[in-house]
């Protein structure tokens, strides 16, 4: 699809992995979840790769994915959306937000933000860490536009309390678990949504790719939980529909810990090659029940 926005009217879902490495059991079970409930329901099952991180994302890891979903037994509707030929309709979004004021560019390295955060040992924090403590945000328009004339790093941030001012703070989503979940994005704060070496983020090109592809059922692990929180005001100032989210639990090792792309024994490649079958892989991942 390259045109405008899809009309939300039939089930989709999607599963959408980063090609950064391999894929393991953990994904395997994100995918075979989001499958499920597509085949259940008669719905239409998306594949989209998200490789806006042209740095750490590797065509033969999207080549991996195929051949590791397919082994799996999931099939997918062509031709699979790939972010990184994307990058105009990302920049389009960014801009529509530039528009309405709800975006300020910020020119703090990770150290400035450290800095500026020790100051203040009670600044508040978020599920990821200290939010970002706003450095950027009083700066005049004079003041943005002389630093990004003189060619100095910048990425761009929401100005969560200018969008809330747009969106009003009542921002709900369905949630297959926990029904209707009242957003508070203040956990995250002023999120980036747009840096020099990546031209957008995580946040933008997901939620206008979720709309674009019509996607009404989301389907991921609960450590994306807070990440909607932030996505359903980009959706409401981008006059995009809310989809109904579901946020399976993760997987984790016999030490409780979540599987991850670094642990190269467990990657479905190698379980794979060590000759585990699919069933017997789907097996033991005890999938929950619809």
């Amino acid at each position: 699809m390259s045109g405008g926005l899809a009309i939300q009217s039939d089930f989709v879902t999607r599963f959408a992995p980063s090609p950064s490495g391999l894929l393991h059991k953990g994904h395997a079970y994100s995918a075979l979840m989001a499958f499920q409930v597509a085949q259940r329901a008669g719905a239409r099952f998306l594949l989209r790769i998200e490789d806006i991180d042209t740095t750490r994302c590797k065509p033969e890891f999207t080549i991996a994915i195929y051949e590791d979903l397919a082994w799996l037994g999931i099939a997918w509707e062509k031709p699979v959306r790939i972010q990184s030929e994307h990058f105009e309709d990302y920049a389009t979004a960014l801009g529509r937000l530039k528009d309405m004021g709800v975006v300020y560019p910020c020119f703090c390295t990770r150290k400035d933000i450290q800095a500026e955060i020790a100051k203040s040992p009670s600044a508040p924090h978020g599920p990821d860490g200290p939010i970002y403590p706003g450095t950027c945000r009083p700066l005049s328009a004079d003041e943005q536009e002389a630093r990004i004339a003189a060619g100095e790093a910048h990425a761009w941030r929401l100005d969560l309390k200018a969008a809330l001012a747009i969106t009003g703070n009542q921002l709900t989503w369905q949630d297959e678990h926990k029904g209707l979940v009242k957003a508070t994005p203040e956990e995250l704060g002023d999120v980036v949504l747009a840096r020099k070496d990546t031209p957008t983020s995580y946040h933008l090109s997901v939620v206008h790719d979720d709309a674009l592809q019509g996607i009404t059922h989301i389907v991921r692990g609960e450590d994306l939980w807070h990440a909607t929180h932030i996505h359903v005001v980009l959706q409401k100032l981008l006059g995009y529909p809310t989809p109904t989210y579901s946020h399976h639990r993760l997987l984790t090792d016999e030490h409780g810990k979540r599987f991850a792309k670094r642990d190269k024994a467990l990657t479905l490649r190698a379980i794979r090659d060590s000759g585990v079958g699919a069933d017997e892989l789907i097996k033991s991942l005890r999938l929950d029940p619809g």
